[in-house]
């Protein structure tokens, strides 16, 4: 066990403040040892960790006692991590064998209390390590799912965001309540059910859980803003519907700039514009360079700006992705400059299957005794 009696951990804690967040661990932080820790190193490497990754990354970390390597490998194979699974998790987040073993225990019950089983959070620990090693916030985690728990969203969730956002976990609870409650308000003054708001809550916090690190103030205010715009009470509630958790990352300057530009190119009134926008909220984010880009470029291949009032989310493509599309589809003669842009919206899944079903209309026979054509597609 790679144990040498040296400071404690707040000691370590308390000068971690006076180093960059780049070089600074969640365990511990550099100590003023220039020499590695040889035990340390010779730990790692048998457990085939790159310790020329670390070295080049978070060098520091190597030059630090107490370790305690073994004892984290073993906690993480007892969870059902195998080798090559501890292996990138210490070479993701070396900082980990800072941390003493108590600590990462009571994270591991803490963990438990919203993933379902071991398999899930070993998943989590690999994909999200720094989130799982974020030990010396453990009070505030702790009231912070208690909190989320007392909403009864799914533990699914909870975990998600405690994966994704390990921020607002380490926040005191009371700033996550101010944000969820804003939130909440908001759903219910714009005419929004309260039947509906834990599931519309659960939504908004999984699509986009750094909502939580946003100023309920931001909320506010872009509410407000969009509201002196002409938008109602009902469009607002489709607007944060649609967006979710990314209406807190709205900027009023932002949205101010990039509605003026596109009602100027698109050529329509305040009325039409808010209905452009309710079918494509992505014009209030994207800043206004990339919209003249993707503007051009329909333009450029062809594509009318009547086209593009009619299906404006084609505006949510790159014009990379626009033109490739067009290609494809041109080849099975179908030119969306004569037709509909609908053709080219989508995920990337929902194209291939779009174009598929037009491939197969184009080399199938015409008459086929073994399976005949139906009747919409003769």
């Amino acid at each position: 066990m790679l144990r040498v009696a040296t400071a404690s951990l707040c000691l370590y804690c308390r000068r971690a403040q006076s180093y960059p967040l780049a070089s600074r661990g969640r365990c511990s932080a550099p100590g003023p040892s220039l020499e590695e820790n040889k035990l340390t190193v010779d730990a790692l490497y048998d457990l085939s960790v790159d310790i020329r990754k670390i070295r080049k990354l978070k060098g520091w970390v190597l030059r630090q006692s107490p370790a305690y390597v073994q004892e984290t490998a073993t906690l993480l194979r007892d969870l059902g991590a195998d080798g090559a699974v501890i292996a990138r998790v210490l070479e993701q987040h070396p900082e980990a064998v800072l941390c003493r073993p108590e600590q990462v225990r009571a994270q591991q019950e803490l963990w438990a209390s919203v993933c379902p089983n071991n398999r899930d959070l070993v998943g989590i620990i690999e994909k999200f390590p720094a989130s799982f090693f974020t030990v010396h916030h453990h009070g505030n985690q702790k009231a912070n799912i208690q909190y989320f728990q007392s909403l009864r969203l799914n533990k699914r969730i909870i975990g998600k965001l405690m994966a994704s956002a390990p921020q607002s976990f380490s926040h005191p609870v009371e700033r996550n309540r101010e944000v969820v409650s804003t939130l909440e308000e908001a759903y219910l003054s714009l005419g929004g059910e309260q039947a509906n708001m834990k599931i519309w809550l659960q939504k908004l916090l999984s699509q986009n859980p750094f909502v939580l690190m946003k100023p309920p103030a931001a909320i506010r205010e872009n509410l407000a803003f969009l509201r002196e715009r002409g938008f109602s009470s009902a469009q607002l509630l489709r607007l944060i519907s649609k967006l979710r958790g990314f209406f807190s990352e709205l900027s009023t300057d932002g949205m101010r700039d990039t509605l003026a530009y596109s009602q100027e190119v698109l050529q329509c009134s305040e009325e039409e514009l808010r209905e452009i926008v309710l079918k494509c909220p992505a014009l209030l984010y994207f800043p206004v360079p990339v919209l003249t880009d993707r503007f051009q470029g329909l333009l450029s291949a062809g594509v009318s700006m009547a086209q593009i009032r009619d299906t404006p989310t084609v505006l949510e493509l790159t014009t990379q992705i626009v033109l490739y599309r067009m290609q494809k589809l041109r080849s099975y003669g179908y030119d969306v400059r004569t037709g509909s842009l609908e053709a080219l919206n989508g995920t990337k899944k929902d194209f291939e299957m779009s174009y598929g079903r037009l491939q197969l209309r184009q080399e199938r026979p015409l008459f086929n005794p073994v399976a005949p054509l139906k009747a919409s597609e003769e």
